[in-house]
């Protein structure tokens, strides 16, 4: 029973419905493999068992009768706990919400019921779905389950950690500044990034219940971290598209893409952000990578787009992410004004920390120079990757790191990481790599691709074209069959 839990959610979903494994059983495995590892890892904050239970004896009973609910049927999975869930208590691990339990699910919740899937719990982040580690105010720190001593990244930090535990057939996540892709490469396991606005995040916190959060429509994504490629395809088509709380989302058609053999692609690869480091065992496997892409008989080019600044990039996803929060405060308040000052003082040496006061400070003009800044960042994105079928880049600077115990963003900015024996700013080794595609709302596949010394995973990021998120998981597919399936951690 316990190979159960590592399957991927295709394989799980095709055994049910073939019936060579019931829906009572698949539940059941998830929850001992819970019941077994959770208490060290503390990724599943929340767990629905009695309702998931009846869920599934219902689920299978439905089957006996020739009844197939959708093509999730009775498939256990989480959900990152800044999604409202019906019934079940919802956080954000934000302490004013310890309490909330929603009426109504969220968007991709609702859709993913829908098609037959049971939520059986909830998944750890920190507060507000901000921050590069799982440290909660309410539950506590979510370790990595290659190394209890190692972060698992945020903020889908639970989401990814407990994919890879084997708690969950897959979980759904969030994306603002890396939250999907960084746990994803911390924990060895596999993540997609959709182009901004192609599935709705109506009901996600932030924004708080209730409240008006149309401001963080340029940066926010939805999408899911899973155990193949196959599966973020298959989660994908279930929750994309337009509904009636978001009916501006366009309703970009999700069709299928003829598989292309590997040496027919082009794809462009860097290692380097500007100044940020890259950790050398992470350099040399991309590096590797690169080579043997080549050797197979693809074109590939190391190379930057052109026109395209990275540090630039950085800077105004802080601004525009920093504008939506302090959106409400009048134009001279005092503390507008402090940090409109500190910005130029700050100077922009720091791309992050001279966003982030610029945006606090910012008036709507300086909103709306942002977002000019984002539309031209994007037309250089898309020129460039014309040309290939992807690019490859680095996930973040490190590996997963030990962990930090930070919470504030006092303390975030203060911390550092050591990457080749020199000290880095936390913050650029965490959000130099995946700031970039949040501006440019780029869809981004997250691969693991090896192993570090110590035995601790790393991916890439497969970046695509806007809107051709079907074409970049055809990609990804092919990929993968070279760098390797999912592993599971020693131990589990």
């Amino acid at each position: 029973m316990s190979d159960l839990v590592f399957l991927s959610a295709v394989q799980l979903s095709n055994l049910i419905r073939k019936r060579k494994v019931s829906c009572v059983e698949v539940l059941e495995a998830y929850l001992q493999q819970i019941s077994q590892h959770n208490p060290q890892v503390n990724a599943v904050v929340a767990l629905d068992e009695e309702r998931a239970r009846r869920q599934a004896r219902k689920a299978d009973d439905a089957l006996a009768r020739g009844e197939v609910w959708g093509q999730l049927h009775g498939l256990p999975i989480t959900i990152k706990d800044c999604f409202e869930t019906a019934g079940l208590r919802t956080t954000c691990s934000y302490l004013p919400l310890a309490e909330y339990t929603p009426k109504r699910d969220a968007s991709v919740v609702s859709r993913l019921r829908a098609a037959g899937a049971i939520i059986l719990g909830k998944t750890n982040l920190p507060p507000m779905a901000s921050g590069a580690q799982t440290i909660s105010p309410l539950f506590g720190v979510t370790n990595n389950p290659w190394n209890l001593e190692r972060t698992v990244g945020g903020s889908s930090g639970g989401s990814a950690a407990a994919v890879a535990a084997g708690f969950s057939a897959f979980d759904i996540g969030s994306d603002m500044g890396g939250s999907l892709r960084l746990p994803a490469h911390f924990c060895g396991v596999f993540s997609l990034k959709p182009t901004d606005y192609l599935v709705p995040w109506s009901g996600h916190i932030p924004p708080l219940p209730g409240s008006n959060g149309r401001l963080m429509r340029y940066l926010l994504s939805v999408g899911p971290i899973a155990r193949s490629v196959d599966d973020l395809h298959l989660v994908l088509t279930i929750i994309a598209g337009p509904d009636e709380k978001q009916w501006e989302l366009p309703p970009v058609p999700l069709n299928p893409v003829p598989r292309r053999p590997l040496r027919e692609m082009r794809f462009a690869w860097s290692d380097s952000f500007g100044t940020a480091p890259l950790a050398a065992e992470l350099r040399t496997g991309l590096q590797q990578l690169a080579g043997k892409l080549e050797s197979l008989g693809c074109h590939v080019e190391r190379r930057d787009p052109p026109g395209f600044d990275y540090a630039l990039a950085t800077q105004t996803r802080q601004e525009i992410q920093v504008t939506s929060q302090y959106a409400k405060a009048p134009p001279f308040n005092l503390p507008r004004s402090f940090f409109r000052g500190l910005a130029h003082l700050v100077g922009n040496d720091s791309p992050i920390t001279y966003g982030y006061l610029r945006g606090a400070g910012a008036d709507l003009a300086q909103y709306a120079r942002s977002l000019s800044r984002r539309d031209a960042l994007i037309s250089a994105l898309e020129s460039f990757l014309a040309d290939y079928d992807a690019w490859l880049v680095p996930v973040a600077c490190t590996e997963a790191f030990p962990h930090l115990g930070l919470i504030s963003p006092w303390q975030q900015s203060k911390a550092e990481l050591d990457i080749n024996g020199s000290k880095v700013s936390y913050l650029l080794a965490t959000c130099t790599f995946a700031d970039p595609f949040n501006v440019t709302g780029s869809p981004v596949v997250v691969l693991p691709i090896g192993r570090t010394l110590e035995g601790l995973p790393f991916g890439i990021q497969v970046v695509g074209r806007r809107w051709r998120d079907m074409e970049l998981l055809a990609v990804a597919e092919v990929l993968a069959e070279f760098t390797g399936a999912f592993q599971k951690p020693p131990g589990y």
